[in-house]
């Protein structure tokens, strides 16, 4: 991503508990996520900002902001037109020459503990566990209560496709950690009347 300077005002969209929002004194972050309960959390990054906003209808004005990022969100949309259409969001929000870094997760996992690669079921529902604590059981007096949660793993190329499908440009992109990510920004062609 560009070097941004002192007082640049970005986004992260689908903050949750907002442990990106304080990672660089020299910027303002705005996050935003669906859950309150996380929002709620993030809040306590001052003198960052948190508000319960849905990916698919974020709340700001476009062209506003200089930078924006999107950590392991967008794999959680259920369809390729809402993983576009958030990404379109994203990019709607920043000014021109902005630019927003986007991770999801890969499909090309073959050496980490997940094992997913090529041929594998790209939708898939993940087991999150949650503990509740030894002095909050669960009624059949275990620690820890498991959740499904949905996740598209993204194959080779596919992030790319998807904002280029909404008219964004990629500036570099990459594969770290059983992630793909891509910087992108708006497209800087004008469109010729």
């Amino acid at each position: 991503m560009q070097s941004l300077e002192p007082g640049s005002i970005g986004l992260d969209v689908g903050c949750g508990n907002g442990k990106y929002l304080a990672v660089n004194k020299d910027v303002f972050i705005i996050g935003s996520d669906r859950s309150s309960n996380l929002v709620s959390i993030a809040t306590q990054h001052e003198p960052h900002a948190a508000i319960v906003a849905d990916t698919l209808a974020l709340p700001h004005q476009a062209g506003r902001f200089d930078f924006a990022i999107s950590i392991a969100v967008i794999h959680h949309l259920s369809t390729p037109e809402r993983r576009q259409e958030a990404v379109k969001a994203i990019l709607e929000c920043l000014k021109d020459g902005g630019q927003a870094l986007i991770y999801v997760w890969a499909l090309e996992q073959k050496h980490s503990r997940r094992g997913w690669d090529e041929g594998d079921d790209q939708d898939v529902m993940v087991p999150w566990v949650m503990k509740t604590g030894k002095d909050n059981p669960n009624a059949d007096g275990t620690t820890e209560k498991t959740f499904q949660r949905y996740y598209h793993l993204y194959r080779s190329g596919e992030l790319q496709a998807d904002i280029a499908s909404i008219g964004g440009e990629i500036v570099d992109s990459g594969y770290e950690k059983d992630n793909w990510w891509a910087i992108c920004r708006k497209s800087s062609l004008k469109e010729s009347g």
